[in-house]
Formats: C-alpha cells, structure tokens, sequence
C-alpha cells in the first residue's frame, strides 16, 4: 500500500512540473508577442513577408541633348552643335536679301506727265520708265513736290500694292496724282518735282527733288491743299481705277 502511494505521488509531482513548464513557456510567448506588437512601423511594412524591401538604387540624371535645352520663354538655346541663326534684316533693311533690286533713282527713270480729257485737270499721271539696262525698284510712293512753289512732299493715299514696283529695262509703272477737290483754292504751278525712296518708308526726305516741266500740251496746272499721291503700282488700271472710282476726286 506504501509503494502505491508514492508511485501517486510521483505520478502527480511529474504531472504538476510539466504543467508549470508548459505554463511558464505559454507566457513567454505571450510576453514576446507583446514586445513585438509594440515595435513602431511593423504593421506599415510594403513586404507581406517581414523581409525588408528591395533598396533601390539612384539612377544619374539624363546626360542634356546637344540639339538644345529649353529657355525659360519657351525656345530653345542653342547646344555645342548649332550655330545662332541668322536674323532678318529690320524694317527698311535690306536684310541680306541677294534678290532685292536697288531703288530707282533719277539717272534710271524717264518721267511722263499727262492729264485726262474731260476731267477739269483734277488728276495727273506720273508714268516712269526705266531707261537703263537693268533693274530697279520703285518702292512705297513718289515724293511729290511743286517746283518754288509747294515744296512737298505730299501724302500718299490709297492702299498698297501687293507687290512692290520692280521694273525692268523698258518697263513702266504709274502713280496717280489728286491735284485739287472742286470748290477749293488753287495755285497755278509750272513745275512738278519728284523724289524716290529706298526700302525704309518715308527715306530720302533730305534729297532733293527734281523738277519736271509741266507739259506743253497742259495749258495750267493748279494744285489745292487737298492733292495727294498714290502708291506705285505697275498696273495702270489699278491707279485709274482709284483716282476715279474711289470717290476721292
């Protein structure tokens, strides 16, 4: 009976010391679980496993074209392999243009001036022709004067053509003359003086005028405030058709 006991008791003792172990190891467990849930940032880890990411390595910048880099306007500055353009000449300038022709002068031109029937000399047509052999250009509107006694120049009126007045040897372009408006005080003149103009608009104001006699077959020439010259233009039906339809006459 004495052996039976302590065989009970030893079978208890195991018992209790396997339970306290395994006691002992669940609250290990539990306490390193609850160090680990108190680690910051654990639970925003991208990787699903734990393992940390992959490091990514920087990469260089883009090495800079040698066509250009953008400017801050917009454009682009010229790289090692461009050459800076070169810019168009300014207004008037010639610009580098091998194809313009130089600006009729006196020496180039032969000058006609004539009135029309039936229209009270209230118009007069001023026609050049070029008389060398080669070309020259008779650009924006004479420079119109009359002789001592209106030195000029007068203002142009009308619109522009769409092509500038090159003429070639022989050829012949217009300018058309409003001498006076009905009604309004006229001076009788004998001579009408013309300048010419290079590309620049309005050039050679310090040039001075040559005078033209007025035609033997024009009794009288009188000029108003009101006269003003044309364009020159190579098409006379244009320079008729604005002296007489444009409702300045």
């Amino acid at each position: 009976m004495r052996r039976h006991t302590g065989a009970t008791m030893r079978t208890v003792r195991s018992s209790w010391k396997t339970y306290a172990l395994g006691v002992t190891a669940v609250a290990a467990l539990l306490s390193s679980a609850a160090c680990q849930s108190d680690t910051p940032g654990d639970d925003k880890s991208p990787a699903a496993s734990g393992s940390p990411s992959a490091t990514r390595t920087p990469t260089p910048s883009a090495t800079p074209s040698p066509a250009g880099t953008a400017s801050p306007g917009g454009g682009t500055t010229p790289g090692a392999s461009q050459s800076p353009g070169k810019g168009s000449g300014g207004s008037g300038g010639s610009g580098g243009d091998k194809n313009a022709t130089v600006a009729c002068n006196d020496n180039d031109l032969s000058i006609a001036l004539s009135t029309y029937r039936q229209d009270s000399g209230q118009h007069l047509l001023i026609t050049a022709t070029n008389i060398t052999g080669k070309a020259c250009t008779l650009y924006h509107y004479p420079r119109v004067g009359f002789g001592a006694t209106i030195e000029g120049p007068l203002a142009a009126v009308g619109p522009e053509p769409q092509a500038i007045a090159t003429i070639g040897p022989k050829e012949k372009a217009y300018a058309g003359l409003f001498v006076f408006r009905p009604g309004e005080a006229t001076v009788t003149v004998t001579a009408v003086s013309l300048g010419y103009q290079d590309r620049a608009l309005d050039s050679n104001r310090d040039v001075a005028m040559l005078d033209h006699a007025v035609p033997k077959e024009i009794t009288s020439l009188t000029v108003g405030s009101s006269a003003r010259i044309t364009f020159w233009n190579r098409d006379l039906k244009t320079v008729e058709d604005f002296m007489f339809r444009s409702g300045n006459s």
